[in-house]
């Protein structure tokens, strides 16, 4: 044992608290100033760290970071499957593992190329862009959600979260650069003036609050909330009492121009349903009330390797007609990735319905109660680009989900959070129907305008309006803050220092 090797497990231990603490800015904690500290703490415990070492204490951080963040992961195995508490646990922690790869990656960059504030900022940026597609993607837990109940909310509609993830990534290491430069009083009040610059700019109504405006009367909406557990859900005996309890629960439909239902609400294929909600469906074409619910649908494809596939779908029931098949799946929950060598170990990969085929990129909105809509399926809705180029022709955004999954966890919340920053970027009203919660109506600030209590049956009534218009980042997207970013990349490499001193290892 050498004489750094406390020195060294020292800073092991505070990585895997840093990372665990930048969750809790993020819902439904909501401390959100905890993520600027943990970035600073990974900025300071960064420092003067050989590249190898950068590499393992980034990989620290990342098992904290997603360890406190997706824990859920744990809940969705043990409680919809057999697996044991052990297996789960295993399984949950080579999950958060893998992911924390990519802050190990982060740290080695970090310490080989740039070692200065400017290249950690630039990379911390890169990689939260590589979660959001990265082998498929798993964009959650972008510290800029963390801000959007806060006054710098409205630079979301600017540039998104990744622009509320810059702030407080800029902000955080800033802010450690000035406690070095406190010796040096023309350095420190010059980092003071860059970090009031957004504050003044909000101060002083320099920032739009309103990028689109309302079009056309108010829309009344009402979305059911069933509540019905995931271990009935797919037994064939169950079907017709679920259908029931949806109607029971719709039966003041008719004093609304749009309903509801969550995702898969409808646990058979629509040949089936259709006949058996037909009286129910017949009353909402004469109240001129749509209806759309998530469902299954199976198509008969030659291609495929059984002769059909199924797709994770919103189809409307009345007022019209469309569907819309989910393009961005869950991993084990609605796909198996090797699926030959996966399914039969444990029932969790044998799930019902885990064998969803993904959805065409190129599908039409859905036209229901006089609205164009924007619809997406569960976790589509953590996908900010996705959002954002489905939504340009949109008047409305409609999210449906099945958090049931998740039982007592932060993630339904986080999901809330998620969909919540998705109305602020697009400047649109949003749709938020689930099975359990948490059901809402968010309008283009963010804000909750209508909710329902979680974990019961609800049904949650209120009104929603058409908006027309693009934010800027609704028009433009990532590509303007991607090209400061790698502005900021090359700056940080060839600024970066030159001498052995700072590349040293302990």
């Amino acid at each position: 044992m050498t004489k750094r090797t406390p020195f060294i497990f020292l800073r092991v231990i505070l990585c895997l608290l840093a990372g665990a603490i930048a969750p809790l800015s993020l819902a439904p904690f909501n401390y959100w100033y905890l993520g600027g500290v943990s970035v600073a703490l990974l900025f300071v415990l960064l420092h003067n760290c050989s590249p190898r070492v950068s590499g393992w204490l980034g990989w620290c951080y990342g098992l904290g970071f997603f360890g406190s963040g997706v824990s859920w992961v744990f809940v969705s195995i043990h409680e919809h499957s057999s697996a044991s508490v052990v297996l789960a646990g295993s399984m949950t922690a080579l999950f958060v593992a893998a992911l924390a790869v990519l802050f190990a990656l982060q740290g080695w960059l970090y310490n080989r190329f740039f070692r200065n504030a400017i290249g950690f900022c630039a990379l911390w940026m890169l990689f939260e862009w590589l979660r959001s597609w990265l082998l498929t993607g798993f964009p959650w837990l972008y510290l800029g959600y963390g801000m959007i109940d806060t006054p710098l909310a409205v630079f979301a509609p600017l540039g998104g979260v990744w622009l509320l993830s810059l702030y407080v990534v800029v902000t955080s290491t800033l802010l450690v650069t000035f406690v070095k430069r406190l010796n040096q009083p023309l350095q420190a009040a010059t980092i003071l003036m860059i970090l009031g610059l957004p504050l003044v700019a909000i101060q002083q109504h320099q920032i739009p609050q309103n990028w689109t405006t309302p079009v056309g009367e108010p829309i009344r909406v009402m979305a059911v909330q069933a509540n019905i557990a995931q271990q009935q859900k797919w037994q064939r005996s169950a079907l017709e009492n679920i259908l029931q309890t949806y109607v029971d629960l719709s039966q003041d439909s008719d004093k609304v121009d749009l309903l509801i239902w969550p995702e898969t609400a409808i646990p058979t294929f629509y040949k089936k349903a259709s006949v058996i909600l037909s009286p129910f469906t017949q009353m909402l074409e004469q109240n001129n009330t749509a209806m759309i619910s998530g469902i299954p649908t199976v198509y008969n494809d030659p291609e495929h390797p059984k002769g059909k596939r199924y797709t994770n779908s919103l189809t409307l029931f009345a007022g019209g007609n469309g569907s819309y098949d989910k393009q961005r799946l869950v991993p084990f929950g609605e796909y198996v990735p090797l699926e030959r060598q996966l399914r039969g170990i444990i029932d969790f990969f044998n799930l019902p319905m885990s064998e969803f085929s993904l959805g065409s990129p190129d599908q039409p909105l859905l036209e229901a109660a006089g609205s164009q809509i924007a619809p997406f399926i569960c976790y589509e809705i953590a996908y900010p680009e996705l959002v954002r180029q489905q939504s340009l022709t949109s008047d409305l955004l409609l999210t449906v989900s099945n958090d049931t999954w998740f039982g007592h966890s932060s993630a339904p919340a986080q999901h809330l959070q998620i969909a919540r920053m998705r109305a602020l970027e697009t400047g649109r009203w949003l749709i938020r129907a689930t099975n359990n919660g948490i059901s809402a109506l968010v309008s283009p600030d963010g804000k909750i305008s209508t909710t329902v209590p979680q974990y019961e049956q609800a049904v949650m009534v209120g009104q929603v309006q058409k908006m027309q218009g693009l934010t800027p980042y609704q028009e433009w997207g990532i590509k303007p803050l991607q090209a400061v970013i790698g502005l900021m990349l090359l700056f940080g490499l060839f600024t970066a220092p030159r001498s052995r001193q700072s590349r040293k290892s302990f």
